[in-house]
C-alpha cells in the first residue's frame, strides 16, 4: 500500500506509522505518547468543523490538528478478507 499523511485517513481507518516529519521537540513529545514508527493508529472521530481529529494509539486517544497530522506518514492497514488463510 502507499504511504500517506495521517490527516488523510478516513474515520474508522487504521494505519501503521511510517515516519514523523516534525520539529524535534514536537516529534519527541508525540513519540512519548505512542506515535512512533511501527505503531498502529486509528482515526476515531473528527470535530464537526473537521479539525482536530482524534486518533487512538497505544491505548490512548489523542486529538491532533490537521497541520500536525499532515507531517506524520502512515501506511494504511488493508482489511483482511474473511475466509482467507492457509489450508
Amino acid at each position: 500500500m502507499a504511504v500517506l499523511a495521517l490527516n488523510q485517513l478516513a474515520v474508522g481507518q487504521a494505519a501503521v506509522i511510517h515516519e514523523l516529519q516534525l520539529p524535534e521537540p514536537v516529534e519527541h513529545h508525540l513519540m512519548h505518547m505512542g506515535f512512533s514508527p511501527e505503531a498502529r493508529v486509528l482515526a476515531v472521530r473528527r470535530a464537526p468543523a473537521g479539525d482536530p481529529t482524534v486518533y487512538a494509539v497505544d491505548g490512548m486517544e489523542i486529538a491532533l490538528r490537521r497541520e500536525t497530522a499532515r507531517s506524520i506518514l502512515v501506511e494504511p492497514v488493508a482489511r483482511a478478507a474473511r475466509g482467507q488463510g492457509k489450508s
